[in-house]
């Protein structure tokens, strides 16, 4: 199992953060999602261009790295 870090731009709400929690929980193969305002952690089988994409699908404001 990999864990993948990411690096968030555009989150700045409690909601936002609970928005791009559930859709990286979503993404077929990830395991655990920890998160905070301009980090997240993702536990899984999963690459990390899926994840990218997950969070920009979310809300265009939003980016990772």
């Amino acid at each position: 199992m990999a864990q993948i870090s990411l690096t968030l731009k555009g989150v700045t709400t409690p909601e936002d953060l609970n928005r791009l929690t559930s859709a990286l929980m979503m993404v077929d193969g990830v395991d655990s999602v920890d998160i905070g305002r301009e980090w997240a952690e993702v536990e899984g089988r999963v690459d990390r261009v899926t994840l990218i994409r997950a969070v920009a699908a979310v809300d265009a404001r939003f980016s990772a790295e």
